[in-house]
């Protein structure tokens, strides 16, 4: 029995986030696009929601990826539109995401900055940017972008990755 849950990521470049999330066991769908805290619902920055299996993947695991495939403990001027932030539907998910953030904070030297913050809004991205690292992995931006996230990804996380997704690039 398979137990769907979901979760909203933002962590810089919505096409890279969305490439690592498509590419584990467990997750079924990534929706990318534009995500929005709860009472700020026009503060929109890039992000996915994420939809997952429980039961293959936890969301401890998920956060502990999210964190080490992105700019997690920088701050920069873009961080308005690149918001560092796990995304919580439930109130049950919120102490989880703090737990999360918490224990993978020992893999960093640096503050970790991600926020955790109530999902208010979802925007989702025209249809020619969906699925995008997947269409366009030739392109420069993938390449220079998307490929070293998804490499590192197979190092450090091999036992998550879906080979069939990766395989297909």
């Amino acid at each position: 029995m398979s137990f769907l849950r979901k979760i909203a990521m933002g962590g810089g470049c919505h096409w890279c986030t969305e490439a690592v999330f498509q590419s584990l066991k467990g997750v079924h769908k990534v929706e990318q696009g534009f995500v929005a805290p709860l009472a700020e619902e026009t503060e929109f920055s890039e992000g996915v929601i994420i939809h997952y299996d429980a039961t293959y993947i936890s969301l401890q695991e998920l956060i502990r990826i999210h964190l080490h495939t992105h700019a997690s403990t920088k701050t920069h001027s873009m961080r308005h539109k690149y918001r560092s932030a796990v995304y919580v539907f439930s109130e049950d998910d919120i102490a989880r995401a703090k737990d999360g953030i918490k224990e993978t904070q020992k893999d960093f030297t640096e503050k970790i900055i991600t926020q955790v913050l109530n999902f208010g809004a979802f925007s989702v991205s025209k249809e020619q940017f969906q699925n995008y690292y997947y269409k366009n992995t030739k392109k420069p931006f993938c390449k220079t972008h998307i490929s070293p996230k998804l490499n590192m990804l197979m190092k450090r996380f091999s036992k998550n990755i879906n080979e069939k997704i990766l395989s297909s690039q």
